[in-house]
């Protein structure tokens, strides 16, 4: 089973005041034009689909012509909502989505949205893990609300709680921060690391497809991942070379890891000089 692995599309962004919807656009024609070509089986969003809680508009539409594309080329995709999406507004329309194969995260309340498939080698199951803080967690598990103290006791509760294939392949799509992580400066941190969670939380998945990190990178191990975002959003990202992360998920214990350049419409650069 092939995945395409992206993140943080941050539609609707503004970079140095200059709008980048022209630039999001192109981009994710590339994208399309890879999954024309490479024919994935599913395509996973990891978050942080649009750069505002409500975002505009034009980046509503862009994301819903993105969706549509997908949808007639027949590629499945799972998508969860990120630290800048509204989890309730992404969410809206889920269930007429899942008709065309358009997969989305609910609000969290306790249980993890799963989707799954197979392929020569099995079953594989999908679970769409949104962005959650302690307060969401301990809310859903009011039993064990006195251990859940930070988000690594919140990302192992909900982990625990999540209904695994026993003996068969998962995959876990998510928007956290991990801890070893590399991030850069146009991603939201919190001071003292207050958010990190440890990628051994996510030992019973055979990939993790993450979001939140804007660096493509793996942590801990090759299969727990950041494809990090299509294109560069701050001046911290002008040596990186932005990619589409490729998953093949061969027999259980076989994951075999690539990436597909991404070429912007118009590439940031830095100038330095003298102001003569």
């Amino acid at each position: 089973m092939k995945l395409f692995h992206l993140s943080d599309l941050h539609l609707g962004k503004r970079v140095n005041e200059f709008s980048m919807l022209e630039d999001q656009q192109y981009i994710l024609s590339r994208i399309l034009e890879w999954v024309h070509k490479e024919k994935p089986d599913v395509l996973i969003l990891a978050g942080d689909i649009y750069d505002k809680a409500v975002p505009s508009a034009e980046a509503v539409s862009l994301f819903d012509w993105f969706l549509t594309e997908l949808a007639d080329r027949a590629c499945p995709v799972c998508i969860v909502s990120g630290n800048h999406d509204s989890a309730e507004r992404l969410a809206f329309g889920a269930r007429l989505m899942n008709a065309r194969n358009i997969f989305l995260s609910p609000v969290y309340e306790g249980k993890v949205e799963t989707v799954d498939f197979k392929d020569s080698f099995g079953r594989i199951r999908i679970h769409l893990l949104p962005f959650v803080r302690p307060l969401s967690v301990r809310h859903a598990f009011p039993k064990e609300a006195e251990g859940i103290v930070d988000y690594q006791t919140a990302l192992r509760t909900a982990v625990e709680h999540m209904e695994l294939l026993e003996g068969e392949r998962n995959v876990l799509a998510a928007h956290q921060f991990i801890t070893g992580a590399m991030s850069c400066e146009s991603e939201e941190v919190t001071v003292g690391g207050l958010d990190n969670g440890d990628a051994s939380l996510f030992d019973a998945f055979d990939y993790v497809a993450l979001g939140h990190i804007h660096s493509p990178q793996s942590v801990g191990r090759k299969e727990v991942r950041y494809c990090g975002t299509p294109l560069k959003y701050s001046f911290s990202e002008v040596s990186q070379e932005k990619s589409i992360t490729v998953v093949e998920l061969e027999e259980k214990g076989n994951v075999q890891i690539k990436t597909l350049p991404l070429i912007p419409l118009r590439d940031m650069r830095k100038i330095r000089g003298t102001y003569m």
